[in-house]
């Protein structure tokens, strides 16, 4: 567990096996989620969570690492939303050291499915910004990558405004 201070310490008798599912959340209001959409930004919709669980797509990194990586990330909510993350089962805290408890933190496969929500996200901040911020690029060639909505069973690109897409 992360202290009041931001430090790694795990509490004596702390059970480390961590669930492998996302717990249901409730809005800032107290609701329960009624929409996909809604369910979502419950999870992952504040200022911080998605770039610490970007910086842990790269690879588990402990608290202080977390700090390098993320510039203006005060340690107080970086310890909320660890807590946050580790709680919703996105991301696992695994301890390095007894004495003096320290964790490592490492995306959960349920934080991992956040990375292509991650890159959409990125593709269109840097369209938002007028060229000011890089999108993703493909590391063969560098032209910037583009996401679609595939059907598999029609083998058919589904994209477009007025294409048949139907949220469910």
């Amino acid at each position: 567990m992360i202290s009041e201070h931001g430090a790694d310490q795990a509490p004596e008798g702390h059970e480390h096996a961590r669930r492998a599912g996302v717990t249901a959340p409730t809005t800032e209001g107290g609701e329960t989620p009624n929409t996909a959409l809604d369910l979502a930004m419950a999870l992952v919709g504040d200022r911080w969570t998605l770039l610490v669980i970007d910086a842990l797509l790269e690879g588990p990194r402990r608290f202080s690492e977390l700090q390098e990586v993320i510039p203006g990330l005060a340690p107080n909510v970086l310890t909320a939303r660890l807590r946050r993350l580790e709680r919703d089962g996105m991301v696992i805290a695994v301890p390095y050291s007894d004495r003096p408890p320290r964790l490592e933190y490492q995306v959960s496969e349920a934080g991992r499915e956040l990375a292509g929500a991650l890159r959409l996200l990125a593709r269109w901040g840097s369209r938002s910004s007028g060229g000011e911020v890089e999108g993703p690029r493909h590391r063969a060639c560098g032209t910037p990558l583009e996401a679609r909505w595939f059907c598999p069973t029609c083998e058919r690109v589904t994209d477009r405004v007025d294409d048949d897409v139907q949220w469910l």
